[in-house]
């Protein structure tokens, strides 16, 4: 199967291929799609057009195709300080393994063969991943954010679509997508175990709460319950930030419901 037929295959559910593909036929905003690609975290619309040399409304312009066609998502940045929030971008991760991405099968992959490697069990080799993955993230994120919100945003980036509710002792994850469904359906034990240890490794890399259970569904529907226990009560991560943050794109509102 040649790698164009499997990348369309691959499509995750939303705007159609043909969509996708005008918005990446145009030279200049592919070039963009690709900075966001290969970018090591969120990217402004300053670092953009400095790096496009193009008017920064030709800029926001190409990436409000970007966000239209489900290639690209925008969010507001998180301030610790005052100051205006900006939008940042970053590549959408349900696009893994089209347009030239890598695929989410590729970081399981990794893990399943630490497995083999090692003899250690999915767990244990999830928690390994969890703890070296929580650095990042601790230091992406801003002081005083609520640990919860934290491995919430984790496993946005991942794909996984989680949706928060709130517990008596914590909160509750439902995962609205399994980037894995295939793998997942084929064995569960390995793979919901690498996550369940890789969830484990970020509360306890990231501090101030646990993960008590994992619930399984059907990978291929979604519904997987994450409950978390909030061990360090943090700030209100609504409250609301100094200045007034740049309105998101109708797009980009989409795209966080």
């Amino acid at each position: 199967m040649s790698g164009t037929i499997a990348s369309m295959m691959s499509m995750p559910p939303g705007p159609g291929i043909q969509v996708q593909a005008k918005a990446l036929g145009d030279p200049s905003r592919y070039r963009i799609f690709r900075y966001i690609l290969d970018a090591p975290e969120q990217v402004s619309v300053a670092e953009l057009t400095s790096y496009t040399q193009l008017n920064h409304n030709a800029v926001r312009q190409h990436l409000a195709v970007l966000c239209d066609a489900g290639l690209v998502l925008a969010g507001l940045e998180q301030r610790s300080k005052p100051g205006r929030p900006r939008l940042l971008y970053s590549l959408n991760p349900e696009v893994a393994g089209a347009w030239g991405t890598s695929g989410p099968y590729e970081y399981i992959a990794q893990l399943l063969a630490e497995m083999v490697r090692t003899g250690d069990d999915p767990e244990t080799v999830g928690r390994r991943a969890g703890l070296a993955r929580s650095t990042d993230t601790r230091d992406r994120a801003p002081d005083g954010l609520a640990a919860s919100l934290i491995i919430r945003e984790e496993l946005e980036r991942s794909g996984f679509r989680p949706r928060s509710r709130l517990t008596d002792d914590g909160e509750e994850l439902l995962l609205g997508r399994c980037p894995y469904a295939s793998v997942a359906a084929a064995s569960p034990d390995s793979v919901c175990g690498l996550h369940l240890g890789i969830a484990n490794g970020l509360a306890e890399g990231i501090g101030g709460v646990k993960v008590a259970d994992l619930k399984r569904s059907n990978p291929y529907q979604g519904g997987c319950r994450l409950s978390l226990i909030v061990t360090e009560p943090g700030p209100d991560a609504t409250e609301a930030e100094p200045g007034a943050p740049e309105a998101l794109p109708a797009s980009a509102q989409r795209s966080q419901h």
